[in-house]
């Protein structure tokens, strides 16, 4: 099927086509109608409605309004990054930087997206924290019925058939299907918000995209702001709308009309976009191997493009899809915004691509559909209207018809949606267990500050999510947790996940391709931990208890059903006993040092990325384990602050290699040392040319350029407004003489 792009020369007869839809609709039918699936989402996230589907009292207390810390999925780990931004990277003056408390130092919202972050601190600065994280997580749902409504009207249909077509779309987050893709009420609840708002803010660029282009407006740059705070929220679906647009380049204007919205949305977040598109390229990030979901239809886990509960509502997407086309309407962005995301979920699927999961396209696939249901209901409340006297009174009966339709259908089909965010929302406060997790915290925050390993198992979900302890840098100062969320963000994450397979009965194991080493084995894990100077042990099974007992760590706290172990000392810096060996092979850095951190015999000749001349280099792990260079003996670190931008330390083996036990990456720069390099397997290897070493996490040439184009953008953004306000001004100068 093809859908022909129309150009200004059509603008004529585009014009008069609303003119023949049109009938006279009260404002508060559009109001309504937008209002009602709004109103319901609210309803429902809030736990109002949270007896729904599950036999218990109707109403209840809006947990959303109660001060507790939400948890549920990634939800219950996503609570501490606007904490590390509020109490940590604002009053340092940045939006992203470093922070200690995951996986031995990880670059917090270099990777992940910052504008609902910085509107969760916003809000707290007048309301409880955790209110302002809940009424964050469902802002972009809220929000969508709205923006359903403003891309539909800005694609020229009529208010009435925007209204019914926004209704729509906004029931779409009912869907109950799939919980990890985005945009729906599970993969919300799931921690997916940031998805939620990104792809409500990308629906109002299309829309404004396409009417700049469909009327051929010469600048405007709304579409490029809504733009750049799409991708400040997600990236993923910044690229699908970016890729959705491209048909718009065949219109008269439409390149520079895209071009400038392009371009200014990538200025206006450059202070962010940048720096993640360089240290992205730079591989600085970890590829988690995620294997594609290849079903087509059906509801077999963790869900297909045709689910049982989507087919209706396919079945009359399609029609108004076809009529849609055959009367011209501009629906070319919607069309692309529904096919090309099937098609790229099928085509990833069946190639070797593990970085994008294709799944996470398939949301603008239901949606489009959904759209084009209720384009196909809305013009056919128009139609029979059309064909009966009072054609107003009709076309509201109509639409007041059909809108109920939609919502009792939808109403009907809640199942899961209210008990999951009753869940979430209550908080870990509100489980019954919360005495034992709360003893537990109180319990690490009554030891020495250390970074902590503790035992992955799913059956702490009772807790309010299986990742509940990766919350101990949440509540308790010093106390960093090895494990964190954000897993390709940081490249210790494949390490972590190989030392928790071998402290934990049952290990997820989430990173595809790995060597894991089947059953806790402590001997392995004790040599492991030692690399990250990581200082206790948290184990949850009585397995896993018994057996860290038998291998001789001491217990030096319990808050059962969880024992604390304090592991063999390790320090932060470790003095080198050889000379380093410089990779030169031909397999990745991370590849070498995968196997380099398989054969822990030899954990203490160090492999690094990069190095000084006189360093040997290997272009095979095995050659680095004979013929390193002994270094001489002795030398003491002393004074060791590790600090979330800052670490220093004082030694007395100036000119000799030191391994400091902090996560890379290219921001680390070094006061009184060479490097730091890049060393196996994801930390940082510098050479003291003085007895005092600093390193310091600061702003490199990427950060400042992104930072210079965004300033240099709002700038822009702020004279072209007065210029324009001065040009009306001036030109409203004679008719008020007249």
């Amino acid at each position: 099927m093809s859908v022909t792009t129309k150009s200004p020369s059509d603008a004529p007869a585009q014009a008069e086509a609303p003119q023949r839809k049109r009938a006279s609709v009260p404002r508060w039918l559009i109001v309504a109608l937008i209002a009602a699936p709004t109103l319901l989402i609210l309803l429902i996230m809030s736990g109002v409605l949270s007896g729904i589907g599950r036999g218990g009292s109707l109403i209840s207390f809006p947990q959303i309004l109660s001060a507790t810390t939400p948890t549920g999925g990634d939800m219950g780990a996503h609570v501490l990054l606007p904490k590390i931004l509020r109490e940590s990277l604002l009053p340092s003056g940045q939006i992203f930087g470093w922070s200690q408390d995951w996986y031995a130092g990880f670059p917090a919202l270099y990777f992940y997206f910052p504008l609902p972050a910085l509107a969760t601190v916003a809000l707290d600065l007048v309301i409880p924290y955790g209110v302002a994280f809940k009424l964050v997580s469902i802002a972009g749902l809220v929000a969508l019925p709205v923006a359903s409504y403003l891309f539909v009207r800005l694609l020229g249909f009529a208010r009435i058939v925007s209204a019914i077509a926004g209704l729509a779309g906004g029931v779409f987050v009912f869907m109950e299907s799939f919980s990890i893709f985005g945009a729906n009420m599970k993969s919300t609840l799931a921690g997916e918000f940031s998805f939620s708002w990104s792809f409500a803010l990308s629906l109002i660029y299309l829309g404004l995209v396409a009417r700049d282009t469909r009327e051929g407006r010469r600048f405007s740059p709304l579409a490029g702001v809504v733009l750049a705070l799409t991708a400040l929220s997600h990236i993923v679906t910044t690229m699908v709308v970016v890729i959705v647009s491209l048909p718009l380049l065949l219109r008269r204007g439409g390149s520079r009309q895209l071009g400038s919205s392009w371009g200014l949305g990538f200025a206006v977040a450059a202070f962010w976009a940048l720096p993640f598109a360089i240290r992205v390229l730079g591989g600085m990030t970890t590829d988690m191997g995620w294997f594609p979901v290849q079903n087509i239809v059906g509801d077999t886990n963790p869900g297909s493009p045709f689910p049982g509960e989507f087919i209706p509502i396919f079945v009359v997407g399609v029609i108004g899809l076809i009529w849609t086309s055959l009367r011209r309407d501009d629906v070319v962005v919607l069309l692309w915004l529904t096919i090309v995301p099937l098609v790229g979920y099928l085509v990833i699927a069946r190639l070797d691509f593990t970085i994008l999961y294709n799944a996470r396209l398939l949301p603008y696939w239901y949606y489009g559909m959904f759209v084009f249901a209720g384009l196909a209901l809305g013009l056919a409340v128009v139609e029979l209207a059309r064909r009966f006297p009072q054609r107003g009174r009709n076309v509201i009966a109509g639409a007041v018809v059909v809108g109920l339709l939609l919502l009792v259908a939808t109403a009907v089909a809640i199942h899961d949606v209210p008990g999951w965010a009753r869940w979430n929302y209550e908080g870990y406060e509100g489980k019954e267990v919360w005495p034992e997790y709360d003893a537990l915290m109180q319990t690490v925050d009554g030891l020495p500050p250390g970074r902590i390993m503790w035992e992955a198992n799913s059956e702490m979900n009772k807790y309010g999510t299986p990742m509940a302890l990766m919350l101990f840098p949440y509540w308790s100062e010093g106390h960093p947790s090895q494990e964190g969320l954000f897993f390709e963000t940081s490249l210790t994450t494949p390490f972590h996940f190989l030392n928790a397979a071998e402290v934990s009965l049952r290990p997820s194991n989430p990173v595809r391709g790995l060597n894991y080493h089947v059953g806790i084995n402590f001997e392995r894990a004790e040599d492991h931990l030692g690399v990250y100077a990581v200082r206790y042990y948290v184990a949850y099974t009585p397995e896993a208890t018994e057996q860290a007992v038998e291998h001789g760590w001491p217990v030096i706290g319990e808050a059962p059903p969880w024992t604390i172990f304090e592991l063999p000392p390790s320090d932060l810096v470790d003095v080198g006993r050889f000379e380093p060996a410089v990779w030169d092979g031909e397999a990745d850095i991370v590849d070498a040092s995968l196997e380099w951190y398989d054969d822990t015999v030899n954990l203490d000749k160090w492999l690094v990325a990069s190095g000084p001349d006189d360093w040997r280099r290997v272009d095979a792990v095995d050659d680095r384990l004979s013929g390193l260079v002994p270094l001489r003996a002795g030398g003491e670190v002393s004074d060791v602050v590790v600090e979330d931008n800052r670490i220093s330390f004082r030694t007395t083996a100036v000119g000799v290699p030191h391994l400091v036990k902090v996560s890379y990456f290219p921001n680390w720069e070094a006061t009184g040392a060479d490097g730091p390099y890049r060393a196996a397997p994801s930390l940082m290897i510098v050479v003291p040319t003085e007895q005092d070493v600093t390193l310091e996490f600061s702003n490199t040439s990427v950060e400042n350029m992104g930072m210079v184009l965004t300033i240099a953008a709002l700038l822009g953004l702020g004279g072209w407004f007065w210029w324009r306000r001065r040009r009306q001004h001036e030109s409203a100068v004679p008719e008020e003489a007249a």
